[in-house]
């Protein structure tokens, strides 16, 4: 074994437990853009031919890529696995899935002359994928302890912008519904205002799918120091704006197109991260979450109801 792989063996195992093999996937998908050349070459190959990869050793893996066997490693470690003894047995657990299964009846790009008939077939595919990936990817033990967090929380604050600023008015309607205080803030100048007033037991929540976006790190990075826990919402689990999170819930995302940017399909996973988020709080807040979602319902009874011609 050379010098480069005993230092990464030896420098300990990952902190999360690896990945299952069904979110194997999901995980090259996400991280990919973030990884450097070399290591974008091993998850690609993974991810294409996971079969044919797992039959392969270290070095072969490397040969096969044009890499060294402590680039494989290290992509190893990056998706999560303690080495790529792991993530072999991953890729095979992975091709046994794939073989089970159905494959996708439609992966073609939105090209300028489909019919319309033909982009929502696309869309729908590319929407079940990014929600079952990011299903399969998300940290439930970090989910839970946001949840905790958020149910006893005496304020929450929600930052996000652009795309991003949508799915935060989103949660924070959901929870005014069901009694507690939460804010949205797309104004990168009131969001940070406000974070200088929140304190421990309050709750910042962080919706960015680039983790780097400037206007939504600066306000989270102020309710960090001032005790509040954070939460970051992200496809970049890596990016700077987990530096000031203390739970990363990991969103997934289709592959971006000239006719689909990434903003439309970090929605679609944002949403149900911030679906499941809500649901978990309303389970644990139930006893007073259901009288205050009655009441909203019924405050806002006259405005569903038919108008009758003058």
């Amino acid at each position: 074994m050379t010098d480069s792989l005993k230092e990464i063996f030896s420098a300990g195992l990952p902190a999360e437990a690896p990945p299952a093999p069904a979110a194997l996937a999901s995980k090259v998908r996400t991280l990919a853009p973030s990884m450097t050349r070399s290591m974008q070459r091993v998850a690609e190959a993974v991810a294409e031919d996971p079969a044919g990869c797992a039959a392969l050793t270290v070095t072969g893996l490397a040969e096969l890529t044009g890499t060294s066997e402590a680039t494989v490693v290290r992509t190893a470690r990056l998706l999560g696995y303690p080495g790529y003894r792991d993530l072999r047995l991953a890729l095979a657990g992975l091709a046994a899935h794939q073989q089970s299964g159905r494959a996708p009846s439609v992966t073609a790009d939105i090209a300028v002359d489909d019919p319309i008939a033909d982009v929502v077939a696309k869309l729908a595919h590319d929407e079940q994928q990014t929600l079952a990936d990011t299903a399969a990817g998300l940290d439930t033990v970090q989910l839970a302890a946001a949840v905790a967090a958020a149910a006893t929380a005496r304020r929450i604050d929600i930052y996000g912008v652009g795309a991003s600023s949508l799915v935060g008015m989103d949660l924070a309607q959901k929870l005014l519904r069901i009694g507690l205080i939460a804010h949205a803030h797309a104004d990168p100048h009131l969001a940070v205002t406000n974070a200088v007033a929140l304190r421990p037991g309050d709750v910042a929540i962080a919706i960015t799918h680039s983790g780097s976006t400037a206007d939504v790190i600066e306000p989270l990075r102020t309710a960090f120091e001032r005790g509040a826990t954070t939460v970051a919402i992200t496809g970049r689990p890596d990016g700077p704006v987990s530096s000031y999170a203390d739970h990363v819930l990991t969103t997934s995302t289709a592959r971006e197109s000239e006719l689909r940017p990434a903003a439309m399909s970090s929605r679609t996973s944002q949403l149900l991260v911030v679906d499941c988020l809500f649901i978990g709080v309303a389970q644990r807040t139930y006893e007073t979450a259901a009288p205050a979602l009655a009441a909203s319902y019924e405050a806002l009874a006259h405005r569903r109801a038919p108008r009758t011609a003058r």
